[in-house]
């Protein structure tokens, strides 16, 4: 049995081999490639010929654009820094935004007074590149210098420069990182902590850094000291360092596997001391010295999805403990943030993916207690920033038909306040909003979030947007912003009478680990199925039709919705996939493609190519089969996911006949798109599409295939 079982395996790796080497579109994997991008500059302008064309396409790219660019949106905190607020903001006349600061007491009383520190168009236009921002660390607790990260572009890859925050400039002679898929953290105000990608024996087979080093203020980086190194296998070696009231824990993380890693911890002594932590274990945050940790599988008596708490001086003494249990969701609930003040942990949870949100303190005898802050019921909860000394959380609360709400609330027991709050952006009267549960093939039980006007009593078009992986879980939010980067597509859809649907199948985190884990590698399937029974559900309850279903996913959700379109061509009459993954066989060979196998597989090895070459999109396109019309969107600096994977997928539907529009954005990068310029015209080339594909209304047939 055993030895047929391995002359099945060979068998199949052979195919495949032949398969890879006689594919004809591995020319379109050269990025760069001038024949690529000419075929690509054509496909672009074909696609913008016949959507633009489209009646309403200037109208709703327009509206787009003012709603994305509202000056009414709340300027959410990207951290609070002391006594004051930062914030990165982006408008029609500063479309690379402004990082700029305000005081937290004025900030707090909704009246900022923003001072812009740094013009990211401006500072591009003088330098002559086309910068995206990517953030600042700056040191606490002073605050004064800070390492600034810009994006060429919008790449995964970016520069860090040192920034002086009394000055508003960037400092001469200071700390400077070339471009790079590269880490970096303060140690102290003349000391770097770096993970830099510097050529071969500094890279995993990831493209991620696989060594840190301590760089000090005015050393030749020639002469800075590895004090860390991971193995070539690895995903990649990270530092970074936590607040733990006045005292700065730096932390080195070895990522071992996707899902895996080893933490070590500066001790006072200056050792780096291994942490006992389990490797499949999330690390959080540290409050009152303890550090915060998700359970992803079983420790002792401790359920996965369990939070929990480690005493950091036992760690680094090296005693042996057992960690305090901190919070236990039940099967409906799952934890999905958790962020730390000084004194309180606040966690934010998904019961049945309506969000809650806690605080949580250490009692005198090591346990831990906990109260519910009042949040709006069935509504989508995010954590934004704390503040350290004050004990404040400020944290979001929105749903698919509520506006946007800043609120705050303090480690006391008041009600959460009201800090900004969107204004209704459309009329919500004329939109209903349920959830709904689907039955997959399994048996299980699949929610998800159905969008559509009042009084509709026939099938219309429907839009499935699902994701499926990664323990990403899918949460609803204001409608304006639905699906993941296609701004108001979602409310475009449902006025002209559509259904949009946002689907929680399995292999995100909306019910923890196992939800996860249902959809890994092997288990694949389930998640396809899952998109599957929710089509197959709004069909049996007369939502829509077979072949008026759109489904959108990006990125993993292109193998999603590339499998899907494959295995049900009967059900779906549209397909919208951004910067998607889609050739299973090659994809660890392509940019970032080696890090994501222990989600999917390595398909190098016959056994797992033996189940991923069952759903593996690009190689399931047959001839003969006649496939519903796709949309393609990425970005040619998408330095993750490659663009060969759209390209390809484009050539091979289009040499079999079948209807594709493809659109690459030079900039952008993964997210695709730099600005909300190429964001509001991606919307309603997506709007254009649907619209001419299924039609949104109920008088709509569906088309002929």
């Amino acid at each position: 049995m055993r030895s047929k079982l391995l002359l099945v395996l060979m068998a199949i790796s052979a195919t495949a081999a032949v398969a890879q080497t006689s594919d004809p579109y591995l020319w379109l994997e050269d990025i760069q490639g001038a024949k690529p991008l000419a075929q690509v500059k054509q496909w672009n302008a074909e696609t913008e010929t016949v959507l633009k064309a489209v009646p309403g396409f200037e109208a709703h790219r327009s509206r787009a654009l003012a709603l994305l660019n509202d000056p009414k949106r709340i300027a959410t905190p990207d951290a609070v820094m002391g006594d004051v607020v930062a914030n990165h903001w982006v408008d029609g006349d500063h479309p690379r935004g402004l990082w700029r600061l305000s005081p937290l007491k004025a900030y707090l009383a909704g009246k900022p007074q923003w001072k812009t520190i740094i013009d990211v168009d401006a500072l591009g236009k003088s330098e002559g590149k086309s910068w995206v921002w990517h953030g600042a660390d700056c040191l606490p607790p002073e605050y004064q210098r800070c390492l600034v990260a810009l994006s060429p572009g919008g790449s995964d890859a970016d520069v860090i420069r040192e920034f002086d925050l009394p000055s508003s400039s960037f400092v001469a002679d200071g700390f400077t990182l070339a471009e790079g898929k590269n880490e970096s953290t303060w140690l102290d105000r003349d000391t770097l902590l770096v993970a830099a990608v510097e050529g071969p024996g500094t890279v995993t087979s990831s493209g991620y850094p696989r060594t840190v080093k301590t760089w000090k203020r005015g050393m030749a980086w020639s002469a800075a000291s590895v004090i860390a190194e991971g193995a070539e296998s690895d995903i990649r070696m990270s530092p970074t360092a936590v607040m733990d009231g006045d005292i700065r824990r730096p932390v080195i993380d070895r990522g071992t596997g996707f899902y895996t890693s080893r933490l070590s911890m500066l001790a006072a002594d200056g050792r780096w001391v291994a942490l006992p932590i389990p490797e499949t274990a999330q690390f959080r945050a540290v409050v009152g010295g303890q550090a915060i940790v998700s359970l992803i599988d079983p420790l002792g008596s401790l359920k996965p999805g369990a939070i929990v708490a480690y005493d950091i001086a036992a760690m680094l003494s090296g005693h042996q403990q057992t960690p305090t249990l901190v919070m236990m969701p039940s099967a409906s609930e799952a934890i999905e943030e958790v962020a730390a003040s000084d004194n309180v942990l606040w966690i934010k949870e998904l019961d049945d993916v309506s969000g809650k949100l806690f605080a949580y303190n250490r009692r005198a005898n090591g346990s831990w207690s906990g109260r519910n802050v009042q949040v709006p019921v069935s509504s989508t909860v995010h954590i934004v920033a704390t503040t350290h000394k004050t004990d404040l959380a400020f944290f979001t609360v929105e749903g698919m038909l509520l506006p946007t709400k800043l609120m705050a609330v303090s480690a006391g027991r008041g009600a959460p306040r009201v800090v900004q709050s969107l204004p209704a952006q459309f009329d919500a009267s004329k939109f209903t909003v349920a959830q709904r549960f689907a039955r997959s093939r399994d048996g299980t039980r699949i929610p998800y979030f159905l969008v559509r006007k009042k009084g509709i009593s026939k099938p219309t078009g429907a839009l499935i947007h699902a994701y499926g992986g990664f323990r990403a879980a899918q949460t609803p939010t204001y409608l304006i912003d639905q699906p993941y980067r296609s701004g108001p597509l979602g409310l475009f859809w449902v006025e002209d009478g559509g259904a949009f649907v946002l689907a929680n199948i399995r292999g995100g985190s909306e019910y923890g680990p196992a939800w996860h884990k249902a959809a890994l590698r092997e288990k694949r399937q389930n998640s396809f199925d899952d998109l599957h029974a929710v089509a197959e559900d709004l069909v049996r309850t007369g939502v829509t039709a077979r072949q008026r279903i759109a489904i959108s996913g990006r990125s993993n959700g292109g193998v999603l919705v590339g499998a899907a379109m494959n295995q049900r061509p009967d059900l779906y009459g549209a397909v919208i996939s951004g910067s998607p993954l889609i050739d299973m066989k090659r994809y660890s060979h392509l940019l970032a493609g080696a890090s994501w196998m222990d989600e999917y597989g390595d398909p190098d090895k016959p056994a797992d190519w033996a189940f991923m070459s069952q759903y593996s999109p690009y190689q399931n396109i047959r001839a003969g089969v006649r496939y519903p019309p796709v949309f393609y969107y990425l970005s040619t600096k998408d330095d993750r996911v490659h663009p060969g994977h759209a390209r390809k997928a484009a050539a091979k539907l289009k040499a079999l006949g079948n209807p594709v529009y493809y659109h690459e954005y030079v900039e952008g990068g993964h997210s695709v798109g730099a600005d909300h310029n190429e964001d509001a015209t991606r919307a309603a080339l997506l709007w254009a599409f649907l619209t001419k594909e299924i039609g949104a209304r109920e008088t709509k047939s569906p088309p002929r295939r």
